[in-house]
C-alpha cells in the first residue's frame, strides 16, 4: 500500500514588502504544491493555529481537493511561523516588533505566488477554514476577476462583536500573564500560554458536544483538568510562539471584507462580488454562528448558497475533527463544484 508523503515546504522572499502596520523588509510566504499546474487550481490557506501540515485532511486521492484532478496550493498566514512572523523575524522586527498585518496583506502575497512563482492565471476555488474561510471572502474582493468561486467553511466575511469578544479574553490571559513581560520573554512564557489554551477551550466545541462526550472525550481523558492540561495547554505549549499567537489573532479580530473598497458597506461590498460563494456555518458554533452567514447571504444574493452543518462539533466541526462532519462538508464542496 503506499502512503501519501506531504510535498516540501517552498518559501517565496517578497523583498519589502508594505502591511498594515508598516512595512517587513523581507517578507517571506510558506507554501505547498500539489499535483499538475496545468490543471484548475484551488488555493487552501490555513487557519488560527493552523500550519501547512494540517492542511492534508482536504488534499489527497480520493478527498474533494485531489491532486489527480486539480493544482492545489496550501498557504500559510503571515505570523503563523511559518511565513513570516513575530518569532522567525529577525530584528528590528522580531518579536512584539513586528507589525500588525491584515487579511488583505495575506492574499496580496498569496497572488504574487500564484502569478509571479507559480504561473497561474486563475484561481478555480478557494476554500478555507475559519481563518481560511475569512480569506476566501477577501479574494474574490480584492482580485474580482482572479477567482471564480469560494467556499468558506465556519468563517465570516466580517469578525463580528460577539467573535471579538471572545478572542479578548484568551489575548487578555496571555498578555496579563506573570512571564510575558510584554513579549520581551527570552523563553516562553508557560504561564500565559497555559491560560490562553485553557480560555480558548470553552468556546471551541457546541454545548451539545459537552452533553454528549465531557471532558471524558470518548474515554481519552480521566478528568476535565486532564482534559484542559492534555488537550488544551499543550496544543500551545511548544508548537506555538506566544507573540506569533497575537499578531495572527489580531488579523483575526480586525478581519472585514468591507474595509478593502467600500470603506465599510459591507452589503454594497458582499454585493458586488462576481465569484460564486458556498457559504458553511456550523448550527453549534460559538465563534461564527449561521445567523452570521444569513446575514451576509441576504447581501450576496444569488451569488451564494448557504449549506449549515449539522453537528454537537460547534467550530472544530469545520477542520477535520470528525469523519462524519468532513465527509458531509466535502460532499457539499463536490456539489458547489459540479453546480457551478
Amino acid at each position: 500500500m503506499s502512503v501519501h508523503k506531504e510535498p516540501e515546504t517552498q518559501y517565496y522572499h517578497h523583498g519589502r514588502f508594505p502591511v498594515k502596520g508598516g512595512t517587513l523588509p523581507d517578507a517571506v510566504t510558506a507554501y505547498r504544491t500539489y499535483g499538475d499546474p496545468s490543471n484548475p487550481c484551488i488555493v487552501f490557506p490555513t487557519c488560527y493555529g493552523g500550519k501547512l501540515d494540517s492542511q492534508s485532511y482536504m488534499v489527497g486521492v480520493n478527498k474533494v481537493l485531489d491532486p489527480s484532478r486539480y493544482y492545489v496550493v496550501t498557504f500559510a498566514l503571515f505570523s503563523n511561523g511559518e511565513s513570516s512572523s513575530p518569532s522567525n523575524t529577525p530584528a528590528p522586527y522580531n518579536g512584539p516588533y513586528f507589525p500588525a498585518i491584515s487579511y488583505e496583506d495575506n492574499i496580496r502575497a498569496q497572488y504574487s505566488v500564484l502569478t509571479k512563482e507559480l504561473g497561474v492565471l486563475k484561481v478555480f476555488l478557494v476554500v478555507g477554514f475559519s481563518m481560511g474561510g475569512q480569506q476566501a471572502y477577501y479574494w474574490p474582493v480584492v482580485y474580482p476577476d482572479f477567482v471564480e468561486r469560494y467556499v468558506c467553511i465556519c468563517g465570516s466575511a466580517r469578525t463580528s462583536p460577539h467573535n471579538k469578544c471572545f478572542l479578548e479574553g484568551p489575548k487578555t490571559a496571555l498578555i496579563s500573564s506573570v512571564d510575558f513581560e510584554k513579549g520581551l520573554y527570552k523563553s516562553p512564557p508557560q504561564a500565559g500560554l497555559r491560560a490562553f489554551g485553557r480560555v480558548y477551550s470553552a468556546w471551541a466545541y457546541g454545548q451539545t458536544w459537552f452533553r454528549q462526550h465531557g471532558y471524558l472525550h470518548s474515554g481519552l481523558y480521566p478528568d476535565l483538568n486532564s482534559f484542559l492540561r492534555e488537550e488544551w495547554e499543550a496544543g500551545f505549549l511548544g508548537s506555538w510562539d506566544a507573540n506569533d499567537l497575537l499578531t495572527l489573532l489580531e488579523t483575526w479580530y480586525t478581519g472585514d471584507v468591507s474595509q478593502v473598497r467600500d470603506k465599510g458597506d459591507l452589503a454594497k461590498c458582499l454585493g458586488s462580488i462576481k465569484a460564486q460563494g458556498l457559504i458553511m456555518p456550523c448550527t453549534t458554533d460559538l465563534y461564527f454562528p449561521p445567523e452570521d452567514s444569513r446575514d451576509e447571504l441576504a447581501h450576496l444574493q444569488s451569488k451564494a448558497k448557504l449549506v449549515v452543518i449539522n453537528s454537537v462539533w460547534g467550530h472544530m466541526s469545520g477542520g477535520g475533527s470528525n469523519q462524519g462532519d468532513d465527509e458531509f462538508i466535502q460532499k457539499e464542496i463536490q456539489k458547489f463544484i459540479e453546480e457551478h
